[in-house]
């Protein structure tokens, strides 16, 4: 096999021995079991709401000069559910995940793309109160944790399934969860347009022979970055606070991509270098 060359950024990693390296690198990344869902809010409540105010047009139209009352939002419906502590159901994830997102919290905050709405990282089911260890009857919870880009805070609601809600709601800087694997995209979209990128694509071509343009031509896997006194340049000092990203590459059906000396900060948008 030909020696590729060592002018690119990552080095195509093959052979026994960087594979055994790198899956101890991968040992310590958790790849979060919901990542990617789809969040999306419309369905029978929307259904319910149009026909609600199509009822109000007609009997206004039949003369009721009354103002109609404002449409309240139906909660989500409940669905399958599971019992005690049996993993949440898909019905149970679905619905938990829009009785934390309320308005308030979707105008103020900012994903990972930049867009209006926090970042979902996770729904888990979430440990009993300390005095309902030993209930049998205590309510079933979840908590739904978001990213919120806009101010780089950690916000994790907990939802009571019995009552559909919100019983608290935790916000914390400085603490970074596993990256999801919508995060892990946006970060590698970052590095392929960055001219730091460019080893990257350069070892994917010479692996390929095809050009490296998006994302989906890579199994991507991540883990979060916190910055060390010296060891990053000055644009990657903030992260830990900031959410920053080291991605390990690889070629679909073909060999890992070495670029562990990059770090994608998802928080500035910027891609910085170590050493």
């Amino acid at each position: 096999m030909r020696n590729i060359v060592h002018r690119h950024l990552g080095k195509v990693v093959a052979g026994a021995g960087i594979a055994v390296a790198t899956t101890a690198v991968m040992v310590a990344v958790t790849l979060p079991g919901s990542a990617g869902a789809d969040d999306s809010g419309s369905g029978a409540g929307a259904g319910q709401n149009a026909q609600q105010t199509g009822q109000g047009s007609q009997e206004q139209g039949q003369g009721q000069a009354a103002v109609q009352p404002g449409v309240v939002e139906q909660a989500p419906a409940e669905g399958d559910t599971g019992e005690g502590r049996d993993p949440l159901t898909d019905d149970e994830t679905k619905r938990v995940e829009q009785l934390a997102l309320d308005r308030q919290l979707q105008r103020s905050s900012e994903n990972v793309e930049g867009e209006r709405g926090p970042q979902r990282l996770s729904v888990d089911l979430a440990e009993p109160e300390a005095d309902e260890l030993d209930d049998a009857n205590a309510p079933r919870r979840a908590d739904v944790t978001f990213y919120d880009y806009e101010d780089d805070t950690l916000v994790t609601r907990t939802i009571n399934l019995d009552t559909g809600k919100v019983e608290r709601t935790d916000t914390q800087r400085g603490v970074q969860p596993s990256i999801s694997r919508a995060e892990m995209i946006e970060a590698a979209e970052l590095l392929i347009a960055d001219p730091l990128g460019s080893g990257l694509k350069a070892d994917y071509k010479d692996a390929t022979g095809k050009e490296l343009t998006s994302p989906d031509q890579l199994m991507l896997n991540g883990m979060v970055y916190r910055g060390t006194s010296g060891a990053q340049s000055a644009a990657l000092a903030d992260c830990g606070d900031e959410r920053c990203v080291r991605l390990f590459p690889k070629v679909k059906n073909g060999p890992w991509i070495d670029a562990r000396d990059v770090v994608i900060d998802l928080s500035t948008r910027k891609v910085g270098k170590l050493g």
